[in-house]
C-alpha cells in the first residue's frame, strides 16, 4: 500500500513540473526584460488573411482584416468572402469592444477566447520575466491576460507562442512563411477545446 502511494505522489510530482522543466528548456540571462512582436506593428498596413475558423462542428471562412489605427489600438474584422461582417472587435489600450458579431459567435466564452487570441497576435512589447534556450531558439516567459506565455524565436523571428497552465501546453500560435516582418500563414489551435484559427496572407 505504502508503495502504491509513493509511485502516485511520485508521478503527481512529476506531472505537475513546470513547462520549462518539462520541454527541456536551459535558463539563460539577458540584460534586456522586453521582447517586441512586430507582426502587427506598421499603421500603414492593412494586414489581410483569408481566414478558416473551425469551432467544434461549426466551419467558418472569410477574411480577416487587422488594422492598427494608432499606437496599443487595433481593429480586428472578420467577413465572409462577399463582405458580409461575421465580428468586429476594437482593442483600445487596455480596453476591448465589440463593434459588431452575428449570433453564431455571439457566445460569452467564445468572445472572451477570441479576444484572448487576437490580443496575444497583435501585442507588440511585452516584459518578461525568464528567458530560455533550446537548439538554435531563445524563448521568452512572459504573462498576458495573467496568463502564462512562451515566446519562441529563430534569430530575430517571432515563430512560436504557447499559452499554457502549469506544465501544459493551452492554446499554440505558430508563424510560417515570414517576410518583411509578416507572417504569411498564422495556426491558431486550441488544446483543450476544439477551436482552430488558420490565417493565410493574401498581401
Amino acid at each position: 500500500m505504502t508503495r502504491y502511494l509513493l509511485i502516485s505522489i511520485g508521478l503527481f510530482v512529476f506531472g505537475c513540473g513546470s513547462f520549462p522543466k518539462n520541454q527541456g528548456f536551459t535558463k539563460t540571462i539577458s540584460s534586456e526584460s522586453i521582447l517586441e512582436n512586430n507582426y502587427f506593428s506598421n499603421k500603414n498596413t492593412d494586414y489581410v488573411y483569408k481566414a478558416q475558423i473551425i469551432v467544434y462542428d461549426q466551419h467558418f471562412g472569410g477574411l480577416l482584416i487587422v488594422k492598427k489605427i494608432q499606437e496599443n489600438t487595433h481593429r480586428v474584422v472578420f467577413t465572409t468572402e462577399m463582405g458580409t461582417k461575421l465580428f468586429d472587435f476594437s482593442f483600445l489600450e487596455n480596453d476591448f469592444k465589440v463593434n459588431y458579431i452575428v449570433d453564431d459567435f455571439d457566445k460569452g466564452l467564445l468572445i472572451k477566447i477570441l479576444k484572448q487570441d487576437f490580443k496575444t497576435l497583435i501585442t507588440e512589447t511585452l516584459n518578461y520575466d525568464n528567458q530560455y534556450k533550446i537548439g538554435s531558439q531563445s524563448i521568452f516567459e512572459t504573462s498576458l491576460y495573467n496568463k502564462k506565455h512562451f515566446y519562441f524565436f529563430n534569430n530575430d523571428s517571432l515563430v512560436k507562442i504557447n499559452r499554457t497552465k502549469g506544465a501544459k501546453e493551452k492554446v499554440s500560435f505558430q508563424f510560417s512563411n515570414i517576410s518583411d516582418s509578416i507572417a504569411k500563414q498564422i495556426d491558431i489551435i486550441h488544446h483543450n477545446i476544439q477551436l482552430k484559427i488558420t490565417l493565410k496572407s493574401i498581401k
